[in-house]
C-alpha cells in the first residue's frame, strides 16, 4: 500500500488534528504517500482530497477540534454518491483509509469496504467514550479537563450563595463523563443511565448533610438521564436549597488536547498505520488493560461500550 487517505468525521473531539499530524509523519516514515480528506465522508464524495503536504500538519498539535473539519453525511446512505467517493479515491490512487472518528463512521466506512472492498482502519475519537472493545477513546482526556475546570469554577459560585448547582454533561446515552467528573470534583450526587438511582434516598442523605452544616451541594447528571431540569426543582422543592441548572453543552468538546490526548493520537495512529501496512483490511484500533490492538468493525456496530465496574461502584454511593 503505497497511498493512504486520513480523515475525520463525526463529532470532533480534541486529538483528532494531533492524530492527522501522527498518521501523516508515520506514513511518510513507511515510504507512503498520505492524502487529507477535508469535511469528512462528504469531502469523499465532493472530492475534497488532496495531497499532505509537511505545512499541512505543522503547528496543528495542539489545535483543539478537527483541523480537516468533519460532517455527518446523509448523502453517504446513497450507494450513487458512495460510488462517487470510490471514483474519487481511485483517482487520486489511494488504496486505503484511515477514519478518526466513532462507532457511527466506522459502520459508514465498513459498508464502503462492504462496497468496493477498499481497505481501511478506525481511530477511535469521541468524548463520550462509548466505543466497545475499547477503553479509550481520544478526547475524553482533554474533555473531562474542561468538565473538571468548570465545576471547580462554579463550586466557588455555589458555596459564596449557598447553592446547589446541577452540572449536565454530554456522552448521549453513556455516564461514563458524568461519573469521572463527579468523583473527580467531589460531588455529592451523580446520576446517569447506568447505575439506578433513588431520590428518596438521595434527599434523606442530603437533608442530613444540609442540617450538619452543609451550605451548597454539587450535583452532576448525564444528558442521557433527562433529568437535569427535574432534579434542579427537585433540590429546591425538597432540600430547600437554592439550585441553578447549568449545562455544559459543546464547550465539553473544545479546548487544546492534554499531554494525555497528544500521547495517545501517537499511539493510536502508529498502531492504525501498521494494521493497514500489514493486511489488515477493516479494523477498530483499540487500547484494552494498556495494550493497543485491533478488533473487527462487528465488534464495534453489535456490542455495546462497557465502563469499568470499578467506576460504577465508586459512583454508587452519589445515587443514593
Amino acid at each position: 500500500m503505497k497511498s493512504v487517505a486520513i480523515m475525520t468525521s463525526g463529532g470532533d473531539a480534541a486529538g483528532m488534528s494531533p492524530a492527522v499530524k501522527c498518521c501523516a509523519e508515520y506514513l511518510w516514515s513507511k515510504g507512503c504517500k498520505p492524502f487529507l480528506v477535508h469535511d469528512g465522508l462528504n469531502g469523499l464524495i465532493d472530492d475534497k482530497i488532496t495531497e499532505a503536504k509537511p505545512e499541512d500538519v505543522s503547528g496543528i498539535i495542539h489545535r483543539g477540534g478537527t483541523v480537516l473539519r468533519s460532517c455527518r453525511s446523509e448523502r453517504f446512505f446513497d450507494i450513487a454518491h458512495r460510488t462517487t467517493a470510490r471514483d474519487n479515491l481511485k483517482k487520486h490512487g489511494i488504496e486505503g483509509i484511515i477514519v478518526i472518528g466513532g462507532d457511527g463512521s466506522f459502520s459508514a466506512t465498513n459498508q464502503f469496504y462492504s462496497d468496493f472492498q477498499i481497505p481501511f482502519a478506525g481511530i477511535p475519537a469521541t468524548i463520550d467514550n462509548d466505543i466497545a472493545g475499547t477503553d479509550y477513546c481520544l478526547g475524553v482526556d482533554t474533555s473531562l479537563n474542561v468538565i473538571r475546570q468548570a465545576i471547580d469554577s462554579i463550586r466557588d459560585t455555589a458555596d459564596s450563595f449557598n447553592r446547589a448547582f446541577v452540572i449536565e454533561t454530554m456522552g448521549r446515552h453513556c455516564g461514563y463523563l458524568a461519573m469521572t467528573s463527579a468523583l473527580a470534583t467531589g460531588a455529592e450526587v451523580c446520576l446517569v443511565p447506568e447505575i439506578d438511582y433513588d431520590l428518596d434516598s438521595i434527599g434523606n442523605r442530603l437533608r442530613s448533610e444540609v442540617d450538619n452544616g452543609r451550605s451548597y451541594l454539587i450535583a452532576v447528571v448525564a444528558e442521557g438521564t433527562q433529568m437535569g431540569s427535574y432534579l434542579t426543582r427537585w433540590i429546591t422543592d425538597t432540600i430547600g436549597m437554592d439550585a441553578r441548572l447549568t449545562v455544559l453543552g459543546h464547550i465539553q468538546r473544545g479546548g487544546s488536547p492534554t499531554v494525555y490526548d497528544r500521547i495517545m493520537a501517537y499511539k493510536f495512529s502508529v498502531a492504525a498505520v501498521d494494521g493497514l501496512l500489514s493486511g489488515e483490511k477493516n479494523q477498530i484500533i483499540v487500547y484494552k488493560e494498556g495494550s493497543f490492538g485491533t478488533v473487527p468493525i462487528s465488534t464495534v456496530a453489535d456490542s455495546h461500550a462497557k465502563i469499568d465496574p470499578t467506576l460504577i461502584n465508586l459512583c454508587t454511593p452519589l445515587c443514593h
